[in-house]
């Protein structure tokens, strides 16, 4: 099973940037989209971006024209790159697959918290 690992997150003013990294413990990893997720207190976890085996990305209309993801295959990493934060991004935000849980990402990691205050 694939363990993955955020990092990166962490307490900006309202209109800061963070970077977000997920490291996966797979060589196989280029083969896989994957995804950035994000729980608020109180709230289902939800979909943030995606980004195919091919790099192609997407994301949710939130987070469009501020948020991009990216990924370095010869590092097994996924990036989050979040500019103009607001505090509506506040979360722990995760990495999976995408579809998230795919096999053989059968678990999801600690996450990362972001918290968005001034």
């Amino acid at each position: 099973q694939v363990q993955l690992v955020e990092s990166g997150g962490g307490l900006v003013q309202p209109g800061g940037s963070l970077r977000l990294a997920c490291a996966a413990s797979t060589t196989s990893f280029r083969l896989y989209a994957m995804g950035w997720y994000r729980q608020a207190p109180g709230n289902l976890r939800e979909l943030v971006a995606t980004i195919t085996s091919g790099g192609s990305p997407n994301y949710e209309d939130s987070v469009k024209g501020r948020f991009t993801i990216s990924r370095d295959n010869a590092k097994n990493t996924v990036y989050l790159q979040m500019n103009n934060l607001k505090p509506e991004d506040t979360a722990v935000y995760y990495c999976s697959s995408h579809p998230p849980l795919r096999r053989p990402f059968g678990s999801w990691g600690q996450g990362t918290q972001v918290t968005i205050s001034s």
